[in-house]
């Protein structure tokens, strides 16, 4: 009958944050996955490596089909001394009509390629690949954020397409005078596209889960290819997406995820903290958090006083 917690990892959490005083009395358990791709195989069981194209296209457009998808997040690359890191991927904060701005120079150059670049919303692009298309493994934006994206481009000659494909990208957007106005404005430039998670939808997705409250589009992805309710923990201005930051305990009922791995530990402290709390005492918990600590809290443990305050 427990409620999984998905947290941030352990060491942003301040020793004064209310959550420790809860770790100090729960019981500790083995380490699980770290990061956020290992973390999503802790609940879902999907084919490796996740074709989250596919399924985030289905998700927002329901069109996926059996076609082959990949995600091409906008991005924030700078070079440097080496080659170029990776600084920021999707959530760009892109408008309709900026998207389609930076977009309509590159509809060309995929479509050279026998590819389709769709716009499923202004922040999460989309490449339709030809069924046939060999393409070699990418990683995911958490894995080459910070870092040289020559140590994480496609290698071999299997991998030089690939190669110029994404040079002739960032050579387009760098010269999109939108990026020039972005800058202006204390605002990244969009100087190139992060292409990974290719694949077609998965038949299945197994989970012992019921339902999750995420802003993660792959989490809810999953979930909705599971065949579990899935709500969003801020909805956009006119969604219908069921909503769930007030969510009732009774609601956060066995086996749901409530998702809170991306937020800064003092939101945590201050929006949902309340919940967190009265869920501790109704319910056992099970705490994960990024950074792979694990904890199961049951409502008895409060009562653990002789453990002090700190874990």
């Amino acid at each position: 009958m427990s409620v999984e917690l998905w947290l941030p990892a352990l060491a942003r959490f301040e020793p004064a944050h209310p959550l420790r005083p809860l770790l100090a009395r729960a019981d500790r358990l083995d380490d699980g996955p770290r990061g956020y791709l290992a973390g999503l195989t802790a609940w879902f069981e999907a084919p490796q490596p996740l074709p989250a194209g596919a399924l985030t296209r289905e998700l927002a457009t329901g069109d996926a089909g059996d076609a082959l998808w990949m995600c091409a997040d906008p991005a924030w690359v700078e070079p440097d001394m080496n080659g170029a890191r990776l600084l920021a991927c999707g959530r760009m904060q892109l408008t309709a009509a900026e998207a389609a701005a930076l977009a309509e120079p590159l509809a060309p150059l995929f479509g050279e390629q026998g590819m389709r670049l769709e716009l499923t919303s202004p922040d999460r692009w989309h490449l339709r690949l030809p069924g046939d298309m060999a393409v070699p493994a990418f990683p995911a934006p958490e894995q080459a954020l910070g870092e040289n994206l020559l140590q994480h481009l496609p290698q071999g000659t299997e991998g030089r397409r690939w190669r110029i494909l994404q040079n002739d990208i960032q050579v387009l957007l760098h010269q999109h005078p939108l990026n020039a106005q972005r800058r202006a404005a204390g605002q990244p430039p969009v100087n190139s596209l992060w292409l990974w998670g290719a694949g077609t939808l998965p038949a299945t997705v197994a989970t012992p889960l019921r339902g999750v409250v995420s802003d993660d589009p792959l989490l809810r992805a999953l979930a909705a290819r599971a065949g579990i309710e899935h709500r969003v923990r801020t909805p956009t201005p006119g969604s219908r997406e069921t909503a769930a930051p007030g969510m009732a305990p009774t609601d956060a009922a066995a086996h749901w995820l409530i998702d809170l791995q991306d937020l800064p530990a003092q939101v945590i402290a201050d929006a949902w903290w309340p919940m967190i709390h009265t869920l501790a005492r109704q319910r056992p918990l099970h705490l994960s958090f990024a950074s792979a600590e694990r904890w199961e809290l049951r409502p008895w443990h409060r009562w653990r006083f002789w453990r002090g305050n700190r874990a």
